[in-house]
């Protein structure tokens, strides 16, 4: 995973004691090094990364409220929250199901994008881009319709791994993604006619109608918790027969949750009302799991919808 993001304080030695704090924290002495926290607290009082820590520690500890009080101060040192204590809070049940900051994405990508490839494929197995190229053709096969597309959306496209995919089916591509450290590197692979940092919903509505053939999105949609938006949008872009295709994260449960690596995990019954709801037509809806995760297979659906 990405280096651990810091904010410095502006305050020389507030921000020792937070470095020693986080070895303490890593070595396992959560006591002295939320004592140390709370020291650099009282010298910068709206020190982020310290007060996210100490949330961190306090929630490692079993205490909940203290916890969910170090969150509150991050998020009210930094609104924009980078460091995603409203994720925290969430989780914690201090706050409401919501999306995920901007900020906080982007900041996560930005300093994962020099090693992304490497961590994700190496460490985490990720096949989402894989599982998608055979859903997608697949099901072309079935309609007996040819699996090529004259211009395709990657969604949250990364360091560009889904457009290596689907480079051989795929005339021209346009990548789109909130970090611009991930553009950089979907840039040097050439594979991208087209690339745009934004958000995949803002990124779709400059775009004009029945303007793609193919719509891809490989991981991304775990960083959403409403499908409806995103699943409108690329509708509209796709001309008529276009195709939609995504992996997510799921749960047995009903709806929406916020899972332990803080990425949404859908349910198939919420992404077979969304894909409804959107007026597309479900081609694909099947358990798969895009990565790993501890060791273990992440559950996950791919899907794949058509636009009637």
């Amino acid at each position: 995973m990405p280096l651990r993001l810091f904010l410095t304080s502006g305050d020389l030695m507030a921000d020792r004691r937070f470095e020693f704090a986080r070895d303490l924290q890593l070595k396992g002495d959560l006591p002295a090094a939320a004592d140390l926290l709370e020291q650099a607290i009282e010298l910068a009082p709206d020190f982020t990364s310290a007060w996210f820590t100490l949330g961190e520690i306090r929630q490692q500890l079993g205490e909940r409220d203290k916890a969910i009080a170090a969150f509150r101060e991050a998020r009210r040192c930094d609104p924009g929250d980078q460091h995603g204590a409203g994720l925290h809070l969430m989780r914690l049940g201090d706050a409401e199901m919501a999306e995920m900051p901007k900020a906080y994405v982007q900041a996560l990508f930005d300093q994962y994008a020099p090693r992304f490839e490497h961590a994700l494929i190496n460490d985490l197995g990720y096949r989402a881009p894989s599982l998608i190229f055979k859903a997608v053709l697949a099901a072309r096969v079935a309609a007996k319709k040819p699996a090529y597309f004259k211009r395709t959306i990657d969604l949250g496209c990364g360091t560009g791994l889904a457009a290596a995919a689907f480079a051989k089916q795929v005339d021209h591509f346009i990548g789109i993604d909130l970090s611009p450290g991930m553009i950089k590197e979907a840039r040097a692979t050439n594979l991208y006619a087209e690339l745009e940092v934004a958000d995949m919903i803002e990124g779709l509505r400059g775009k004009p109608d029945a303007s793609a053939n193919l719509v891809v999105a490989a991981d991304a949609f775990v960083y959403l918790s409403d499908l409806a938006p995103v699943l409108n949008e690329a509708r509209r872009v796709l001309v008529s027969g276009g195709v939609l295709a995504f992996t997510l994260e799921t749960h047995d449960g009903n709806g929406i949750v916020l899972g332990d690596g803080l990425r949404y995990a859908h349910s198939a019954e919420y992404v077979r009302g969304a894909i409804a709801k959107a007026g597309m037509k479900l081609l694909t809806l099947e358990p798969a799991s895009p990565r790993n995760e501890n060791n273990e297979p992440v559950r996950g659906l791919v899907v794949v919808a058509e636009k009637t």
